[in-house]
Parts: C-alpha cells; sequence; structure tokens
C-alpha cells in the first residue's frame, strides 16, 4: 500500500528535468505475531534484503544467483499471493516491495511453505525501490495489485497511480516490458488508465481493460472487493 506526495525538487538521478519526483510516506511499523516473529528469524536470511546491502541499482543475475526476466512487485501485502505467483511463473526473478514489516514476515511464511526460491524481499516503498534500486530500462515486467484505493475524495491525492508515477515505471521497463495493474475501485481503475494512456512511451495491451493474468489468483483484497459489488478491472500496458 503506497501512500504519495510530490516534492518539486528534482535531483540528479537520471530522470528527466521535468518530472516531479515522487516519494511516501515513511513505512508503517507493526508488531509481529509468533508465527510472523518465527519466519523472520528463520527465513529472513534465504528470502529478505535490506535496501541498504544495495549500492545503487540491484544486479539481478547477482541477486537471484541466476539469469531470469527481472520483475518487480509493488505493496506485495501479506505475500500469500506473492508465493502463489512466484510458483507459477518460475521463469522469472520476483523483487516484492513492501513498507508493512508484519507483511514482510508473512510473506517469508509463505515462501518457506511453498518453496518458492525465485524471490527476494525489501522492506521499502515501491517508488524508493523504482528510483533507487532499478536500473533504467531494465524490468521486464511490474507488479501493481491493488493498492490503496483511498476512496475518500479528499485523499484521492494520495493515490500512487498518477503520471509521474507511470513515468517513472516506464522509465524503469525494458523495451516490450509489461506494467500490469488491477484494483476494484472503479474510479482509481479510471484513474490508472488514464495515467497509463497519458505516459507516451506506454502502450494499452489491450482495447480498455484486460483479463486477469492466469499467474495471478484471486486476492484477498479481490474477494473483498467482489463480496461488496465491485468489480474487478485489470490493466496491461507495454513500454514501446
Amino acid at each position: 500500500m503506497q501512500d504519495t506526495r510530490i516534492a518539486t525538487t528534482v535531483p540528479d538521478d537520471g530522470l528527466p528535468a521535468h518530472f516531479r519526483r515522487v516519494v511516501s510516506f515513511h513505512p508503517r511499523g507493526g508488531r509481529l505475531n509468533p508465527v510472523q516473529r518465527r519466519a523472520f528469524e528463520t527465513h529472513a536470511a534465504a528470502w529478505y534484503r535490506d535496501p541498504s546491502d544495495f549500492d545503487g541499482p540491484i544486479d539481478f543475475p547477482a541477486l537471484f544467483g541466476r539469469a531470469a526476466d527481472p520483475v518487480l512487485e509493488i505493496g506485495s501485502g501479506m505475500g500469500e499471493s506473492t508465493a502463489r505467483m512466484a510458483t507459477a511463473r518460475p521463469d522469472i526473478n520476483l523483487l516484492a516491495a513492501e513498507v508493512y514489516k508484519p507483511g514482510v514476515a508473512q510473506t517469508l511464511h509463505h515462501l518457506n511453505r511453498v518453496g518458492a526460491r525465485n524471490v527476494r524481499l525489501v522492506r521499502e516503498d515501491g517508488v524508493a525501490v523504482l528510483t533507487d534500486l532499478i536500473a533504467p530500462a531494465s524490468l521486464a515486467e511490474v507488479w501493481l495489485f491493488f493498492p490503496d484505493p483511498w476512496p475518500k475524495t479528499r485523499h484521492h491525492k494520495r493515490r500512487l497511480v498518477t503520471p509521474d508515477f507511470t513515468e517513472l515505471v516506464a522509465s524503469r521497463l525494458r523495451k516490450g516490458g509489461t506494467f500490469r495493474l488491477a484494483t476494484d475501485w472503479e474510479t482509481y481503475a479510471e484513474q490508472m488508465l488514464a495515467a497509463c494512456t497519458a505516459t507516451r512511451t506506454l502502450r494499452n495491451a489491450n482495447a480498455g481493460w484486460a483479463s486477469r493474468p492466469a499467474f495471478r489468483p484471486p486476492t484477498r483484497f479481490e474477494r473483498r472487493g467482489l463480496a461488496a459489488g465491485h468489480v474487478i478491472r485489470d490493466l496491461e500496458f507495454v513500454r514501446r
């Protein structure tokens, strides 16, 4: 879940001069329950990496010990879907970014349970990961499934997906790379569609909404949205 503001200063980070850098609030904390604490203590060495471990953009083959398509998931939540998607896509190296500490720990539990070895976790805001840890034109895919919808009108400015954000994502995708999004909030879906469409280096792979990717299982948020009578909308945009 991402909560964003716009900063007006533009640091020397290789982004276009007109780009307004998107930043996020400080990550939430959160106490670990016994299962999560045990998962972190037991499995962090295998799957978790601290952002401070990296000096510049991540070398994906070195991080994963193999060459495979690099994919970033922003907001992996409690990780059950992340673990299932990783096992459904053994051909990728999946970097999952999540700010919520219990979510990271719970994800470790799920990764161990299914034996997914093609995942690495960082506890960091997705925007910071894109800006500081991902080299331009390097990712095969970026996933953003069910980000915080900030449903109240006065909070819409906090939504992550804006033209600035989609431009940042596009700059990190390699040519032909794919940006996949999903939400159950109609107004946010329309905002996502408009922001991606406004990014000249992205093109819609469909004439509107996309089908749910076969590898993406229904999430807890999706089931909750369906129970509330919401319609799930997926998007699939490709880097020109």
